[in-house]
């Protein structure tokens, strides 16, 4: 992720850019006219909003940004000239149309809480001329570009027709275009790299309620092959980002606590654009994006995070991330419980993985590329005195879980006392249960539960005994 500090990317935003104004106050009263709070304000801000944020949220993990718009002749949309002034976007391409209200959302923020918002605007379709002024602008600055990004709020700017000639033209030249979409007839967007909608929004345009991973599935699938997708995604709130390519995945959420989900989905379809137009692949690109979101919805309004806050809040996860994995029996058994509702495919496996080598990672990787969650069994310091004598564990049990429990390929660790995993594989009841190869054409303690046994091959001259040996030799 580094490297995307070093990087400029080139991006053109289309789409409804607004104002976002905020009155912040606090409350201590209810009215005596009628049962609602009193807000007294102290303090007013404004920033750019809808395709605006878009910008703001470019502009702030480094691109290059130039936007596409209509606005009016109004007072709102001097304002926003202003304001795209303000960050350095040229304004050259926001087109005025006659008698045209520019959005002006304004909210009043109590104790960090939003309590009302209201709304002033234009919804009407763009005329026809200024879909002819905007094709003239793309068609002369396209090439300057390595992504394009269109931001619709059904404002009236992205008609169906301007829709289709802009993602046409983009295309032509080879140029992805990403969008975040509005209403219930996607068909406008056929030929886009991506969509973003929210799950509320793909039940609507796909007619499917999205209830379950079965119907989350057949909903990405159905928008990929109806709107001519590569890439089919779906955010799911506080549940993550679902991306189907050539098979579903689901990337969870990352964020710690929700202030506000104001523009949270203009910061996934920017943080989107701007990792695909530094060559990042979509599952990376995806994950930026899922960190890069999980910090504006811990913040109040319109935000926007920075490459150098999206690489130091994915270090802080990491670094909580081995204690939340590390679970007790009940816990594990709720979660397994849970996981298997959803239909996820559980591999189990066990060992006391003393000395982690790289033996164990590879062991563990493979292990994990036989279904979707893996549980891990790490054998307690007394289980292992049990079985390797007094001398045994090098490290103890707590070090090994945090140390197991950091690694990306185990989802859970649950240690456990007895000197095999019999009882505990009997409360997972895994799909996969992976063993070494040293139980090939051997017994296996829980086979007998599971749906399919997994021998992984170890890698030779790797064990933990050899490197204790080779430990005590160098002394």
């Amino acid at each position: 992720m580094n490297n995307l500090k070093n990087i400029a990317p080139k991006i053109l935003v289309v789409g409804d850019l607004m104002i976002d104004y905020y009155l912040w106050g606090t409350s201590n009263r209810i009215s005596p006219e009628a049962p609602v709070q009193i807000i007294d304000i102290n303090n007013e801000s404004k920033t750019l909003g809808g395709a605006g944020n878009v910008v703001n949220n470019l502009q702030s993990l480094g691109a290059k940004v130039d936007v596409i718009s209509v606005i009016g002749d109004c007072k709102i949309s001097d304002e926003i000239k202003e304001l795209v002034n303000s960050i350095d976007v040229n304004t050259n391409y926001l087109i005025q149309e006659n008698g045209r209200i520019s959005s002006k959302k304004t909210r009043i923020i109590s104790s960090q809480q939003q309590v009302i918002r209201y709304d002033i605007e234009s919804t009407d379709e763009i005329s026809l001329e200024s879909e002819k002024s905007i094709n003239s602008i793309l068609k002369k600055i396209i090439t300057d570009f390595d992504i394009v990004l269109l931001s619709d709020y059904g404002k009236g700017v992205l008609t169906k027709q301007l829709t289709q000639s802009l993602i046409s033209i983009s295309n032509k030249h080879g140029i992805k275009v990403l969008v975040d979409p509005k209403g219930h007839d996607y068909s406008k967007y056929n030929g886009a790299f991506l969509l973003t909608p929210n799950k509320k929004e793909a039940s609507e345009a796909t007619k499917i309620s999205i209830e379950d991973d079965e119907s989350l599935e057949k909903a990405i699938k159905k928008l990929k092959s109806q709107v001519g997708l590569d890439v089919s995604l779906i955010t799911l709130s506080e549940e993550g980002i679902a991306v189907y390519d050539n098979r579903l995945k689901i990337y969870p959420t990352v964020s710690r606590e929700v202030f506000d989900v104001t523009g949270a989905g203009d910061t996934i379809i920017a943080a989107l654009g701007f990792a695909l137009a530094g060559n990042l692949d979509i599952n990376e690109s995806v994950r930026i994006a899922n960190i890069a979101a999980g910090i504006v919805v811990g913040k109040v309004g319109s935000a926007t995070t920075s490459i150098d806050e999206i690489i130091e809040y994915e270090s802080s996860i990491k670094s909580l991330s081995s204690n939340i994995k590390i679970k007790n029996l009940q816990e594990i058994s709720i979660i397994a419980e849970k996981l298997k509702s959803k239909r996820k495919k559980i591999v189990f496996t066990n060992g006391c993985f003393d000395l982690l080598h790289s033996g164990h990672i590879k062991y563990l990787e493979e292990a994990k590329s036989f279904g979707d969650i893996l549980i891990l069994g790490l054998n307690s310091d007394k289980s292992i005195k049990i079985l390797k004598g007094e001398n045994r564990p090098i490290n103890n049990e707590i070090d090994r879980a945090q140390i197991i429990a950091a690694l990306e390929s185990v989802d859970y660790v649950i240690v456990f006392d007895e000197e095999d995993p019999y009882e505990l594989i009997k409360e997972i009841k895994p799909n996969i249960l992976v063993k070494g190869g040293d139980y090939k054409n051997k017994n296996v303690v829980g086979e007998d539960i599971v749906d399919k046994l997994q021998i992984v091959k170890f890698h030779k001259n790797q064990s933990t005994t050899k490197l204790i040996t080779k430990i005590i030799g160098s002394i």
